[in-house]
C-alpha cells in the first residue's frame, strides 16, 4: 500500500456536442473518488506515466476460465509491478489499470467504481457480505459507501509493512 497514490483518468473523447454517457461516467467516478478520499491519500495527475492507477472508460473484456461460459463484468482492476524512477532513484510501485464500463445507470456505475478503486488501493480480496463495497457479488441495492468492515480491512492493510514506493537500496 502506498502512502499516497497518483491517479490518471482517461480524458473525455472530444466530440461536437457534450456526451451524456461521458458526463454520467465521470460523475459516477467523481462520486466514488469522494467516497475514498477520507480513507486514502491520492491526487489526480495529468499523465498516465505519473500515475500508479490508470482509470479507463471501457467495458472489460469477457473473462474465460476453466472451460465454462464467458463471464462479463462492468469493472475490472488489473495489477502489475514496475520499477520506476520518480527523481529519487528506482522504486518498486504497483501499477493498476481500472476499467469501468460506461453502460450502467449512475448508481451502479458509482458502486462499481467504488469496488474497483478498492482493489486498486490494495483490497484485492472480496467480502461475503453484500452490504460491503468489496462484496464479491453485488446485492439488489448498489453499495455506494464504505461499510465498517471495508474500513476495518483498509485500516488493517495500512498497518502492514511494505517497501512499495520507497527507494530501492543500492546492491
Amino acid at each position: 500500500m502506498l502512502a499516497h497514490w497518483c491517479l490518471w483518468v482517461e480524458p473525455d473523447t472530444p466530440s461536437g456536442a457534450p456526451d451524456p454517457w461521458q458526463k454520467r461516467w465521470r460523475l459516477a467516478l467523481d462520486q466514488a473518488l469522494a467516497v475514498w478520499a477520507p480513507a486514502v491519500s491520492f491526487s489526480l495527475v495529468d499523465s498516465p506515466e505519473a500515475a500508479q492507477i490508470r482509470i479507463l472508460r471501457r467495458r472489460p473484456p469477457l473473462r474465460f476460465s476453466g472451460g465454462g461460459p464467458a463471464r462479463a463484468s462492468h469493472g475490472r482492476a488489473s495489477l502489475s509491478l514496475a520499477l520506476v524512477d520518480r527523481g529519487e532513484g528506482l522504486r518498486l510501485e504497483p501499477q493498476v489499470e481500472v476499467q469501468l464500463s460506461p453502460g450502467q445507470r449512475l448508481e451502479a456505475q458509482e458502486a462499481t467504481a467504488i469496488h474497483e478503486l478498492g482493489h486498486a488501493f490494495g483490497l484485492w480480496g472480496h467480502s461475503d457480505d453484500p452490504g460491503d463495497a468489496m462484496a464479491a457479488t453485488p446485492g439488489a441495492v448498489p453499495v455506494r459507501a464504505l461499510s465498517p468492515r471495508d474500513r476495518a480491512t483498509l485500516g488493517w492493510l495500512l498497518q502492514q509493512p511494505t517497501r512499495f514506493g520507497l527507494p530501492l537500496s543500492p546492491p
